[in-house]
């Protein structure tokens, strides 16, 4: 039943995917991994939807990942007394930390940071950036500001600082809070939100330890800032590319997604592309031209999943929009077949396990191997074997489920559960029941096998061999 596509997709769930049969249906049309928004439901809503996955898992009898991403800080407008407002271009407009009702003329802000952190000519947008603010004068709570876009802002709409690092934690406590349910429940991947540098991420590492993989959303301009060393703190990186989009001028998110995958592909990082990438299809059982393009320039960047946001969870065709993508991502992967597409740049890294895990990838180019094998107990050799993108597919043989199912995410990689084994007979055995329980290889094909030695002991990746199934 396995699809062998390469490249994964990451499907939100919400109430248009949310029953047993339909998260089902979704894994059956190719999505490896299931995202639960703690922006939205309650803690009963996601156990419950954590269940079901964990029940289809069983059924379907493969790994399937969980991410659970968090809502991070969500900077809003107060109220206003009519309920909204029309802000005119030229008007001066005053945020404040009155609580009382706003009106044409001023409104609450109850963000004390942000006023902490503006500066006069800072701009602020309003409303996922329908309306722009410019700062003419400001204090630790007040900023006076003047109308450059206006428009109808209504309550608690959002506001972004573009091109200021505000000093606020990524994790706030409802942050918290979730986190320990969701790690409680057993989840495989935490999405952070509103990460501005690495120490966000190193914040929300200290809590999770090595009860999941922490991928960090990429959506503040700061956090470009300090691209290269929150790629090395994370495990993973999302292009989130709503907010980015808020806070950026459009032709620069486009240039900036090239840029987060390849340094992600280069650290060997799983990297995720995100927001409406079948934006259409919420409403329609088809996607644009434009849309089918856009998954497809990702897949060709080589990115390890392409996620579905609204159009799983709360869209009209759930099923058609996983259907569709899976599609996309066969036909690009069979357009690039037999090509060298995506050939890594050097890491710059000299160990054995990375010359064992290029080495994998030259035999992949040149002998006639149809699968590949890495043993991991951390999962950290069959990431940087992913990392090459090998010709072949990649089997992620673990004693560990929970990294089967953090594997589930990554490129080319068919996530398997299995004893480590003890000795090189057993190695084999192993590696050549995988492939050929997999659907990968058949009797007299030759597979490609990688391991540490001694085994069981993390990152000793320091051996490779081929050998061929019994006929």
């Amino acid at each position: 039943m396995t699809d062998h596509n390469r490249t994964r997709i990451l499907a939100t769930l919400g109430p248009a995917s949310d029953t047993e049969a339909q998260i089902e249906a979704l894994a059956l049309a190719g999505a490896r991994v299931f995202r639960l928004n703690f922006s939205h439901g309650t803690h009963a809503d996601h156990a419950e939807r954590y269940a079901r996955i964990r029940r289809v898992e069983k059924k379907l009898g493969r790994p399937l990942g969980i991410l659970m991403d968090l809502q991070g800080p969500k900077l809003r407008v107060s109220t206003f007394a009519q309920g909204s407002i029309t802000l005119k271009e030229g008007a001066t407009f005053r945020l404040d930390q009155d609580p009382q009702p706003g009106d044409e003329q001023r409104v609450c802000l109850p963000h004390p940071e942000i006023f902490a952190a503006l500066k006069p000519q800072t701009d602020l947008l309003l409303d996922d950036g329908k309306l722009r603010l410019r700062v003419l004068e400001c204090g630790e709570d007040f900023a006076i500001t003047q109308v450059e876009v206006g428009g109808k802002l209504s309550d608690r709409k959002g506001v972004n600082v573009p091109g200021v690092l505000l000093p606020i934690s990524a994790l706030t406590e409802k942050d918290r809070q979730d986190l320990a349910y969701g790690l409680q429940l057993g989840v495989d991947w935490v999405a952070l939100s509103f990460v501005q540098r690495p120490e966000d991420v190193l914040e929300a590492k200290a809590l999770i330890q090595d009860q999941a993989w922490i991928m960090a959303k990429l959506e503040k301009p700061s956090a470009i800032d300090h691209l290269d060393a929150i790629i090395e703190a994370a495990d993973g990186i999302m292009v989130a590319r709503g907010d980015l989009g808020v806070e950026l001028p459009a032709p620069q998110v486009p240039v900036l997604q090239k840029r987060i995958v390849t340094q992600s592909r280069q650290a060997g990082k799983p990297v995720v592309v995100a927001t409406q990438m079948l934006e259409s299809m919420i409403q329609s059982p088809v996607p644009t031209r434009a849309e089918a393009s856009d998954v497809a320039t990702a897949i060709y960047d080589g990115v390890d999943a392409v996620m579905l946001s609204a159009e799983s969870a709360a869209g009209q065709y759930p099923l058609e929009a996983v259907s569709i993508m899976s599609s996309i991502i066969r036909a690009v992967e069979d357009d690039c077949a037999g090509q060298d597409r995506w050939q890594p740049e050097s890491s710059g890294l000299h160990t054995t396990p990375d010359a064992i895990c290029s080495a994998m990838r030259d035999v992949a180019a040149n002998s006639d191997a149809v699968a590949g094998v890495a043993f991991s107990m951390s999962g950290f050799s069959v990431l940087r074997a992913a990392r090459e993108r090998p010709a072949f597919p990649l089997i992620g043989l673990t004693p560990d489920i929970g990294i089967a199912r953090r594997l589930s995410l990554v490129w080319g990689v068919e996530p398997c559960c299995s004893a480590h084994p003890q000795q090189v007979d057993e190695m084999i055995a192993s590696a050549t029941q995988a492939a050929a329980g997999q659907g990968l290889a058949q009797p007299g094909d030759k597979v490609v096998i990688i391991a540490g030695i001694p085994f069981g002991k993390v990152g000793s990746t320091n051996l490779l061999h081929i050998t061929r199934l019994p006929q």
